[in-house]
């Protein structure tokens, strides 16, 4: 597995989280799978934050580029980068 900065982890993280950001753009911002993403939020939540990620995010269409009835329309948070370089 890539090794990620902790800000790589924590916008990881937050797009896995965010509704409207497909695998897909985090497969093009950060070159992760589906899987390799589960695996990173398995490792990174604690148990029962990991369980409500992964029950929230199965069939979701809007997860899921190829599910969903709209193109365009990836959020950005207001606090998209919460983690500063010192």
């Amino acid at each position: 597995m890539i090794k990620f900065s902790k800000e790589d982890l924590s916008r990881i993280i937050e797009m896995a989280w965010e509704d409207r950001t497909p695998f897909e753009a985090i497969k093009k911002e950060f070159d992760l799978n589906q899987s390799q993403v589960r695996k990173i939020m398995e490792k990174e939540l604690n148990s029962g934050s990991f369980l409500v990620w992964k029950k929230r995010v199965r069939g979701r269409k809007t997860k899921h580029a190829s599910l969903r009835n709209f193109k365009v329309g990836r959020h950005q948070s207001y606090d998209n980068n919460k983690i500063k370089p010192k």
